[in-house]
Formats: C-alpha cells, sequence, structure tokens
C-alpha cells in the first residue's frame, strides 16, 4: 500500500512510496481502511522536530475510515463501522480516565507511539502520535477507532479526529466561556478556526481573530469572528474593544512562547488565558512573580480539548448536524496522496485553514 513517510528531523518534503505493510493485528487491535485525513500544522512540527516522534514515521494524526479487520478480543467496534482516528484515546480505568480527565490519559497512547505501526521493505517505520493517518491502511489498538455514524462525510469525521476537538473542546471544557464574554484568538488555522467556531456557539459578543494572513482573516468572519486584525493591530483593537480593559478570553493557538506573554497582556485582571498550541520543549514563556499575584489571570493549557473523545465526538456530530458547527468550509483544500507536499506547502504559506486528503 501506499503511505507518506518520513526519514529525519527537518525534511522538508514527504515520500509518497508504494510497498508499505501494516502490523500484524493483535487480539485487540483493529485494522482501518483510511479514507481522509486532515493535514495540519502538528505535522510540520513533527517534521521539523518541535513534536517527538520516532522515525521513520508515516504522517498524519488526523484520519477517519472504515473498520476492514478486528482482533479476537475486540468487542467495541465492528468490521464495516465508519470511525474516527483517536491518537489519544481514553483506556477507561486509569486515574486520569477515572477521574474524568481521559484527554491525559496515556496507557494507550504511549505504548502505540511507542511500537512501529508499518514495514518498509522489512525495517519498521512508526507512525505519528502512534496512528499515522496518511496511510491507506493501519492497525491500530481498539480504543483509537471510535464508531461515528455512518452517514457522517470522511472529510468531516476525520477533522473531528484532531482540530476540531481541540479547539471548540478549548472552549467548552477548557475556558468555560461565558455568554457575552469577549474573546481574541491568536492564530486562525484549523484549531484556531474551531476555537472561533466554539466561541461563537458559547454565545461570546465580541470575538477578535488575530493572524498575519490575509487570506484567513477574510475567511473567519464566517465562523463567527466578529473583529480580526493582524499582529501589529491587535492592541489598538482591544482598547477600542474592551475599554482597554483587555479580554475575558485570549487563546493562543500556535505554540509559541512570545504569543503566549502576547496573549497574557491582552487577557483583563482576572481573565483568562487559555494555552492550546503544541510547542517546541525549549520554547520558555516568562511571568513575574509580583504580575501573576497582582493580575490574577488564569493560564489555562488544554490537552487535546479537555475533554473525553467518547463524548465529545459525539456533541460535535450533533452541532455539526443541527447547522451550528460549520466543518465543510473549513476545509480550503482537498488533495491525494501524491500531492501531500502541496498540502504542506500550503501551510506553511498560510493560505490554507485545513487541507483534507482522500485516500
Amino acid at each position: 500500500m501506499r503511505a507518506a513517510m518520513v526519514r529525519t528531523t527537518g525534511q522538508e518534503r514527504a515520500e509518497v512510496l508504494e510497498g508499505f505493510t501494516t502490523r500484524p493485528l493483535g487480539p485487540e487491535d483493529v485494522r482501518v481502511r483510511i479514507r481522509a485525513s486532515g493535514v495540519c500544522h502538528s505535522d510540520l512540527s513533527a517534521m521539523n522536530g518541535v513534536l517527538a516522534n520516532r522515525r521513520p514515521f508515516v504522517l498524519g494524526h488526523e484520519g477517519a475510515g472504515e473498520v476492514l479487520e478486528v482482533g479476537r478480543d475486540v468487542r467495541a467496534v465492528r468490521v464495516g463501522e465508519h470511525v474516527t482516528v483517536c491518537w489519544v484515546p481514553p483506556c477507561g480505568h486509569c486515574a486520569f480516565c477515572l477521574r474524568g480527565e481521559g484527554n491525559l490519559c496515556t496507557e494507550v497512547f504511549v505504548p502505540a507511539a511507542q511500537s512501529p505501526n508499518f514495514l518498509l521493505d522489512g525495517e519498521p517505520v512508526y507512525g505519528m502520535c502512534g496512528t499515522g493517518t496518511l496511510a491507506e491502511e493501519v492497525v491500530l489498538p481498539w480504543q483509537c477507532a471510535v464508531p461515528v455514524p455512518a452517514d457522517v462525510p470522511f472529510d468531516v469525521a476525520a477533522l473531528i479526529g484532531c482540530g476540531v476537538t481541540t479547539g471548540v473542546g478549548a472552549v467548552f471544557n477548557t475556558a468555560r466561556v461565558h455568554p457575552g464574554a469577549t474573546v481574541a484568538v491568536i492564530g486562525c488555522g484549523g484549531v484556531g478556526v474551531s476555537v472561533i467556531q466554539g466561541a461563537r456557539i458559547a454565545g461570546a459578543a465580541e470575538i477578535l481573530a488575530v493572524d498575519p494572513s490575509a487570506d484567513k482573516r477574510e475567511l473567519v468572519g464566517r465562523f463567527g469572528a466578529t473583529r480580526t486584525a493582524a499582529p501589529d493591530e491587535v492592541r489598538t483593537l482591544m482598547k477600542e474593544l474592551t475599554g482597554r480593559q483587555g479580554f475575558d478570553y485570549v487563546f493562543e493557538c500556535v505554540g509559541r512562547g512570545a504569543l503566549v506573554r502576547q496573549a497574557y497582556e491582552l487577557a483583563r485582571r482576572g481573565g483568562s488565558v487559555v494555552v492550546v498550541g503544541a510547542g517546541s520543549r525549549d520554547d520558555k514563556v516568562e511571568f513575574t512573580m509580583n504580575e501573576l499575584f497582582y493580575d490574577n489571570k488564569r493560564i489555562l493549557p488544554t490537552m487535546y480539548g479537555g475533554g473525553d473523545v467518547r463524548v465529545e465526538y459525539d456533541r460535535l456530530i450533533r452541532l455539526w448536524r443541527a447547522g451550528r458547527l460549520d466543518l465543510a468550509s473549513m476545509v480550503t483544500a482537498r488533495l491525494p496522496l501524491e500531492r501531500v507536499d502541496e498540502a504542506l506547502d500550503l501551510l506553511r504559506s498560510g493560505a490554507a485553514v485545513r487541507t483534507v486528503i482522500e485516500l
């Protein structure tokens, strides 16, 4: 089968090759035929080493498809079901899961990330985040394959697998945005647009979308942004929209320390800074002890939207069915697997919210 592979840190082009095979199906595994996979900045971060991943690896962590085969001990997933791939699924029984923090569970994720999902010419190849959805087929622990209704399009189901769950969940579960709130969103890729939609659904009165890309700033109004700004315009608009107080909630959706610091400065006293972006291990952000005490701002990191995917996926599908969550318009390009480098270039240029690879 075909897959898009990365061999070394810093590699800018993916290798789309034939001849991959999956690892053998275990008793608690499922084999999934991938039909669609989103391409996002996390893929670029894995390529350049900002996000750690064993190499060589198959790109992709945001996919959907249909189940071709199940292991003998699998009961929760059936052959023929449509599924969304979850890269960090809850095991259901660890301390995090029992506390209702299934998004922090590593019982399935860590073993999956440390084991190769593929073989190429007899050599092991890992999957990004333990998955590898830019492949025609993948074998996964059954917990990573979350059933979705068969009438949900594969591209919609794929987006729910990471970016939408992360962004909307950050609004609902982590920040708990209240009606009438003022919100600023820094970074308007797939996750940022999902935050904007979540804030709109939650009833925010003002939603300022901040991005250096004019293309993205032109696009975000359809998703609920009330105003847009380039980075150098933000402070002026903050004064105008909030009476110099600052925003109730500021979401950083890029994963850079300097932008977290900017988000802190844009939040009002007593407001919330929600760190959604995934950054590198050596990128630091500083706060003085005096400002932390005096400003009383909440700094809220969020991992995978802060919820349990078994609840979140269903909620997002219901919002999509009701027409309140626009997922189709988030897909700004649909490309075949052999054009994955074009999708990566669109991300680098800032021209795309989300590109879906159709397999």
